[in-house]
């Protein structure tokens, strides 16, 4: 189940964490991941003075969007960090950790859901599309700056070379309350039956139906 949110950052929002994209000092994106010789990329230092800004611009979004929180489900969410692709960048076909140690926080974050909110006007660049490994297709996804995709994190994933221009994107993992995905989508589904259909649904049959869904997250949470 893949989540595709247009607009999710305001148009201030998105300006700023540009605008903090070409103020900031990148490191070499292999710094926290040595081991994966298929990342070619870079990544916002954390000890520039945007980090902390951009990356509470990026959770305050996630806290306030509804349709975000309704698919996702967070119950933890991973600082989210700014990654910048320049010409001739990519990331190789990876799979994203299941344990991410998050020393700062001196935690560790299970990751059920990837995220990635695209920053850099997608007529800028060619390339760059993160292209996800569905069964036996391969599906590329490339939004206007300020979208933002979210999906399983047990899915096979790349990010293709960017051939022309600079791509810049945040990216983050969730922690959801509900771990297993299929158990996520049909509540999720449920939801969106409540929301699309409750107005024209007898009252004590969308109760009902809200009956079902809390009763399932209280069972799978």
């Amino acid at each position: 189940m893949i989540l595709e949110i247009e607009n999710f950052l305001t148009p201030q929002e998105l300006q700023r964490l540009q605008q903090i994209g070409d103020e900031s000092s990148f490191l070499n994106g292999r710094l926290s991941n040595p081991h994966n010789t298929a990342k070619n990329n870079e990544q916002i230092d954390q000890a520039a003075p945007g980090y902390k800004e951009s990356s509470q611009i990026v959770g305050n979004a996630m806290a306030r969007h509804e349709g975000f929180r309704d698919f996702a489900m967070p119950n933890r969410i991973a600082p989210p960090l700014l990654c910048k692709y320049e010409a001739g960048m990519a990331y190789g076909t990876h799979v994203d950790a299941a344990l991410l140690p998050l020393i700062r926080l001196n935690m560790t974050l299970r990751s059920d859901i990837s995220v990635t909110v695209f920053l850099s006007d997608h007529t800028s660049y060619d390339g760059g599309e993160l292209v996800l490994h569905i069964e036996s297709r391969k599906v590329p996804i490339k939004l206007p700056a300020g979208g933002l995709v979210a999906y399983p994190s047990t899915f096979l994933h790349e990010v293709a070379e960017v051939t022309r221009g600079q791509r810049l994107v945040a990216i983050t993992f969730v922690e959801s309350q509900i771990i297993d995905e299929r158990h996520r989508h049909m509540i999720y589904s449920l939801g969106e039956i409540s929301a699309l259909e409750g107005l024209t649904m007898k009252p004590e049959n969308r109760m009902r139906l809200d009956l079902v869904r809390h009763n399932l997250i209280r069972m799978w949470s």
